[in-house]
């Protein structure tokens, strides 16, 4: 059996209570504990991670945002939108979980929080990018407090919980099928408006999301904008890439990453485990500290001040620039 280099986090079966198509290729599901009694609490921007069947035999580890009201405590509240390119985690979801069925879920985390002490808030979805900012603008709306929900779809029938979002429809604006041109036009007049305490949140494709940085980058100081990628942004890879080795300060053990190896799969390759989720370094889930080296950063999870730290990396996808980095494995 290889050996973990991490510990995995602990989980808990939830029983499918309800699953109903919210929208086009979009399923909705509700999850609930076997003995039905209240849920773990969640904050307005957690995800779940949900342990899936693989088709190779090994389980996947797939993040799901939750999508609860605040009054919701008895059950968690998801949407999955079908990947064409799905390696299992949807594809299983949409195809083969029914109602009664049980998944195995860790307890909620909350790597996407609304910022403390803002005035209003500005939301802005893209797709599926809806879902963790439908359960801020549900927090906020109960709390009463100030915010503003864009949400962009390709059409009418792509977009998910209409009836929710009608709810607030005088904090919230449905834009069907524009090009890039009218999104940034929309997403640059929303903007506009923003003031030294309104902070500004993205969830969605990477195009809309570095639409959304960009323009907020040039009006807000850097805390006021905040994101979170469902898929890696499209990047250059560089060839030029070369090995390193790195160090277990645990064990003392030493794995050679060769250029055409991420370190976890370096690692696997050595017969070590490592828990990933998303091997696109998105979700978190790989996130390690960094003992000694400096590591080169090609996530999309960390902020820029995280990676000037450079205390930690996502080994799913991040390197190093120096000869050897020591991580906390």
């Amino acid at each position: 059996m290889a050996d973990e280099l991490n510990e995995p986090r602990d989980r808990v079966p939830l029983k499918v209570r309800r699953k109903w198509m919210i929208a086009d290729g979009t399923v909705g599901l509700e999850l609930q504990r076997m003995d039905a009694a209240p849920v773990m609490p969640t904050a307005p921007g957690s995800h779940i991670e949900l342990t899936l069947p693989g088709t190779d035999g090994k389980a996947l580890l797939r993040h799901y945002s939750l999508c609860n009201a605040p009054d919701e405590l008895d059950h968690y509240v998801l949407a999955v939108k079908r990947d064409p390119c799905s390696r299992g985690g949807s594809a299983y979801l949409h195809d083969h979980l029914g109602e009664g069925d049980l998944l195995l879920a860790s307890e909620p985390r909350n790597q996407f929080a609304l910022a403390e002490g803002a005035s209003r808030h500005v939301l802005i979805a893209g797709g599926i990018g809806i879902t963790p900012l439908l359960a801020m603008a549900q927090y906020l709306h109960a709390q009463g407090d100030q915010f503003e929900l864009h949400y962009f779809a390709r059409a009418l029938q792509a977009a998910a919980f209409l009836d929710r979002l009608s709810r607030f429809a005088t904090s919230y604006s449905l834009h069907l099928g524009l090009t890039p041109e009218e999104t940034e036009a929309a997403v640059a007049a929303t903007v506009a408006r923003a003031d030294a305490n309104t902070h500004v949140y993205a969830c969605g494709p990477a195009p809309l999301i570095a639409v959304v940085e960009r323009l907020a980058g040039a009006r807000l100081r850097p805390d006021q904008f905040h994101h979170e990628y469902f898929a890696a942004p499209r990047c250059v890879v560089d060839d030029a890439a070369g090995a390193f080795r790195v160090e277990s300060a645990r064990t003392g053990a030493v794995f050679d990453v060769p250029a055409d190896q991420t370190i976890v799969q370096a690692l696997e390759a050595a017969g070590h485990a490592v828990a990933i989720a998303c091997e696109q370094g998105v979700c978190g889930t790989c996130l390690t500290r960094v003992l000694a080296g400096t590591p080169d950063h090609r996530d999309a999870y960390l902020n820029a001040a995280e990676r000037a730290r450079g205390d930690q990396m996502l080994i799913c996808v991040s390197r190093a620039l120096s000869p050897t980095l020591i991580l906390d494995l």
